[in-house]
């Protein structure tokens, strides 16, 4: 795991510009703590900070080999799983390894297959390809955009990075946001393709990019597609668990110490446990964190999302699966520390709108990562087995819209209501939102003779599985590349995902409950209490302190009434909410508080030109 990040310029010979390249690679020291590592040959410059997990002495990066007809020099991200079998495959076809990086494997493999390497792999992965023999830069990012990936396209070139602020480090790229940029910012789907930041993009999930002198082309090679599903329950349930085994497996494979996050649901539960049963065969033990709010299991108070504290279903799996566990309690005062979320908004490069579950993730990932730099996630079972809410809310499966959108509006409600009253005109968030949901079902295909509902179904799936997940597994990247931690998601690998996309609404539910299949999969190493248990979301603390604190803060930002951020959120309606006597129990006030105190230190720190008209 690690940064990457480069510069191509056909005009000029970038050999010349090694204190730009150095500061585009350094602005990611946090993504690769244990080296760095630049390499320019005549119109490509290539950065690399670089995570060791495999292969400690011998992944350097930037990886070169040189050909009779030129160099091609690599810059990658990430963890190629299968690597074993395609240096096999390699080695067979009459290449020789120096190292047992899984890097090298894939700089190897471009070799012997170009852009077509990118449907061998199994992985997360963003990685870069300088091809002095065609002079072509390839940029290739896995299935389902695990690791982020963003371009900037310049006169006579490009510029790349795996996060915004390496390509807002050199000087040819404008830190600068217009309308559109701000309706992405400001609602939770994800665009394909879209960065927020004016004239950059991302490299899409699933998709190669390859410039040269000619210019810019795309060629996607995966997508979801839809298939007849001819298995019956048991063979399902049977093929998730083996997929499952061989996943956990692939994934436990590092050089360095890892371990897992465990949250007490079924999704962390179920891989927890698989991993502690397959290391024990091996004589080990699996190593288990969870977050804790201080007090939190005490005095939860249930409410419509969440039904149950974490904590008690989150022992039950350590006492089960003998994991060596710890709790990360956090408290109020951490959790509202500006200085936190002065670290969350350079992770993420935006003001993102998570607030304390963004701050809490960090903190948490800051904990895991003094005693281990892997740790396998649960991230992504929900969109794939059909675990939230909202697909069994007959409100969000009958609207015309995103359904996540309608349960959030429902708990949350509006914070967007905290906005100028003149900039929510402009931006009409909800035609941005309509536009967005026409254009994100329209390529959804139909099985023949599939039924009304198991479509709509369907669709649901693929809405989460294209449009809400990449939400989610960006914020667990930045939040854990913060922290120099790898976090690996086992339910995001591409052969689970279509197996189970393509299965039919009646299996992914047959017991009328959510994640059925996953459940059924994996009851023999569950508890009976993480069985049983209801779907809970990610924790947020329930401490009034936290909300009495961004009060406090809100106070001290009204106190410059020149700050930008008035320029963007009600004056008035701040202060509203930041005199309010409880808005710990006004979600929609609590987070209007939040969106605007990250609004106020990303216009601080990233200085962004504003576009509103």
């Amino acid at each position: 795991m690690c940064g990457i990040t480069g510069w191509v310029s056909f005009d000029r010979d970038l050999s010349a510009e090694a204190t730009t390249l150095h500061a585009m690679t350094e602005t990611m020291a946090c993504r690769g703590p244990d080296d760095r590592g630049t390499w320019a040959e005549g119109p490509a410059a290539l950065g690399h900070r670089r995570l060791a997990v495999i292969d400690l002495p011998g992944g350097r990066q930037p990886m070169s080999l040189t050909t009779p007809e030129g160099t091609v020099a690599l810059v990658y991200s990430g963890e190629t799983y299968n690597f074993t079998e395609l240096r096999r495959e390699l080695t067979g076809r009459g290449h020789r390894f120096t190292t047992g990086s899984d890097t090298e494997v894939v700089l190897r493999a471009y070799l012997e297959w170009g852009g077509a390497l990118a449907e061998r792999l199994n992985g997360m992965y963003a990685f870069a390809v300088w091809d002095g023999r065609r002079d072509e830069l390839v940029m290739i990012r896995d299935r389902m955009g695990i690791k982020p990936f963003y371009y900037y396209r310049t006169p006579d070139g490009v510029l790349f990075g795996s996060e915004p602020k390496a390509i807002l480090a050199n000087p040819l790229a404008r830190p600068r946001v217009t309308l559109d940029g701000l309706r992405e910012l400001l609602v939770m789907i994800k665009t394909p393709g879209h960065a927020v930041w004016d004239g950059m993009r991302e490299v899409e999930p699933g998709t190669v990019v390859t410039v040269g002198r000619a210019g810019l082309s795309t060629r996607v090679y995966w997508r979801l597609e839809t298939r007849p599903h001819e298995d019956d329950r048991d063979t399902t349930v049977a093929r998730v668990r083996t997929l499952l085994d061989d996943i956990v497996r692939r994934q436990l494979v590092a050089d360095v110490p890892r371990c897992t996050l465990l949250s007490g649901g079924l999704d962390s539960s179920a891989m927890t446990a698989i991993a502690a049963r397959q290391l024990a065969e091996r004589g080990e033990t699996v190593r288990s964190f969870a977050v804790d709010f201080v007090g939190q299991t005490e005095n939860f108070v249930a409410d419509e999302l969440r039904g149950t504290p974490d904590t008690p279903f989150v022992h039950d799996v350590a006492l089960r699966s003998g994991t060596e566990h710890q709790d990360i309690v956090l408290d109020a005062e951490a959790l509202a520390d500006p200085a936190v979320r002065e670290t969350v908004i350079r992770a993420r490069d935006l003001p993102a709108g998570f607030g304390d579950m963004d701050a809490s993730l960090l903190l948490l990932f800051r904990a895991i990562r003094r005693q281990s730099t892997v740790a396998l996630s649960g991230e992504s079972a929900d969109e794939v087995f059909g675990g939230y809410l909202q697909f069994f809310d007959e409100d969000a499966r009958s609207a015309d819209a995103f359904p996540w959108l309608v349960r959030f509006g429902r708990h949350f409600g509006d914070d967007s209501d905290v906005l100028r009253a003149d900039l929510v005109t402009k931006l009409d968030l909800d035609g941005y939102t309509a536009d967005g949901y026409r254009t994100a079902v329209a390529g959804i295909e139909r099985l023949a003779g599939e039924s009304d509902f198991e479509y709509r179904m369907r669709r649901m799936c693929h809405l989460h599985l294209t449009r809400f997940v990449r939400v989610l597994l960006d914020r667990k990247d930045r939040m854990s590349m913060a922290t120099g931690l790898e976090v690996r998601v086992p339910f995001c690998d591409h052969r689970l995902v279509e197996y189970v996309y393509n299965t039919p609404w009646a299996l992914k539910s047959f017991d009328g409950r959510e994640k059925s299949l996953l459940r059924e999969a994996a009851k023999d190493v569950l508890p009976r209490s993480v069985y049983d248990r209801v779907k809970s979301p990610y924790p947020s603390t329930q401490d009034p302190r936290y909300a009495r604190a961004l009060q406090e803060q809100a106070k001290d930002l009204l106190a410059r009434p020149s700050h930008r951020v008035f320029d963007l959120v009600d004056r008035d309606r701040v202060r509203q909410a930041a005199e309010r006597e409880a808005p710990v129990s006004d979600q929609a006030a609590r987070r209007g508080l939040e969106r605007t105190l990250d609004l106020a230190q990303w216009l601080d720190l990233y200085a962004p030109r504003l576009v509103l008209g």
